[in-house]
C-alpha cells in the first residue's frame, strides 16, 4: 500500500504565528484554547509552561495573556486590558481582517450575514463586532426565515467550504437591492480542501488528522467523505484501526491547519506497520 500526503496539510500561517507567539512568551496563559488540537496544546503547556484558562477572573494585573488563533469577544478583550494584564494578541490577521469587515459594515448601517458555526468561538469574537444586526447561519434555509433589510454585507467564517458559501451569496444577490460580499475564507483553507478533494478522488482510504472540534478538520473529513467512502477523522495513532487499509493500495493522509507535523509523521508511522 502506497501513502500519499495531500499536497497542501497541517499548520496554516495563523496557527505557525501563534504557536511562535506561545513559545516566546513562557510561563503566560491562554485565554481559551490557542489552537483546536489538544496534542499540540500539551506539548506547549510541558515544554514552554504556557497553561489554558477560558475564566477572566484568572488573570491578574500584570499576568501575561495570549490571545487565542480565533480571537475573542470585544468584550472581554477591553476587559483584559481595564484588569491591566499583558495582552499578547495571537489571534490570525486573517481572523481580525474579519472582524474589522464586520465592524465597519455594521457601523455603516448594513445588516451582517455571517456564514459559520454560532458555536465557534470565531464566530462568536465576530459576532461582538456587530450590533444587534448580526444573523449567523449555515445554510440557505435560514436566510429564508430572516427579515433583513435590503442593505446585507456577508462574511464567511475564515475555514468553511468556498461551494457552500457561494449559494448563501447567489440567494442573497438574486433577492435583495444592495449585497457587499467579502471573501474571508483564507486562502490555506482553499489549498487544503482542493489537496484532499485531489487526493480523496484517488485513493482507496483517507486519513485526515486534526482535532476533532477543529472546523476545518471537520470540513476536509467532508470533503474526503464525499470522494472515498472509507475516509476518517482522527485525532491521533490510537485511533487507527488495522482494517481501515484491508485491500487498499492507495492510503491518501490530509491534514487540519492546527495538526502538527510531529502528529501526522507519528501517524504515518504507524500506517506504515499496517501495510
Amino acid at each position: 500500500m502506497k501513502i500519499e500526503l495531500a499536497e497542501s496539510y497541517g499548520f496554516c500561517f495563523g496557527v505557525k504565528r501563534a504557536i511562535k507567539i506561545a513559545e516566546d512568551n513562557q510561563n503566560s496563559s491562554t485565554f481559551g484554547a490557542l489552537i483546536h488540537n489538544s496534542k499540540e496544546i500539551s506539548r506547549l503547556k510541558n515544554d514552554f509552561n504556557v497553561t489554558l484558562s477560558e475564566d477572566l477572573s484568572d488573570f491578574k494585573k500584570g499576568d501575561k495573556a495570549v490571545v487565542r488563533t480565533h480571537g475573542i469577544v470585544k468584550e472581554d478583550l477591553a476587559s483584559l486590558y481595564r484588569q491591566e494584564v499583558d495582552v499578547i494578541d495571537a489571534t490570525c490577521p486573517y481572523v481580525t481582517k474579519l472582524q474589522k469587515i464586520s465592524e465597519s459594515m455594521s457601523e455603516e448601517g448594513y445588516d451582517v450575514v455571517i456564514f459559520g458555526d454560532e458555536e465557534h468561538p470565531e464566530i462568536r469574537g465576530v459576532k461582538s463586532y456587530v450590533g444587534d444586526r448580526a444573523f449567523v447561519v449555515l445554510k440557505v434555509e435560514e436566510l429564508e426565515r430572516i427579515a433583513l433589510q435590503d442593505k446585507i454585507a456577508i462574511v464567511a467564517q475564515t475555514t468553511r467550504k468556498v461551494e457552500e458559501y457561494q449559494k448563501l451569496t447567489s440567494y442573497l444577490i438574486e433577492n435583495y437591492k444592495e449585497v457587499r460580499v467579502f471573501n474571508t475564507i483564507c486562502n490555506a483553507t482553499f489549498e487544503n480542501q482542493n489537496a484532499v478533494r485531489n487526493l480523496a478522488s484517488r485513493a482507496d482510504v483517507m486519513i485526515i488528522i486534526g482535532g476533532k472540534n477543529s472546523s476545518n478538520t471537520k470540513q476536509l473529513h467532508s470533503i474526503a467523505e464525499n470522494l472515498c467512502e472509507k475516509s476518517y477523522h482522527i485525532e491521533d495513532t490510537e485511533e487507527i484501526k488495522k482494517e481501515w487499509f484491508k485491500n487498499a493500495t492507495l492510503c491518501g493522509i490530509g491534514a487540519g491547519a492546527s495538526t502538527p507535523d510531529w502528529v501526522i509523521q507519528e501517524v504515518i508511522e504507524v500506517i506504515e506497520k499496517q501495510k
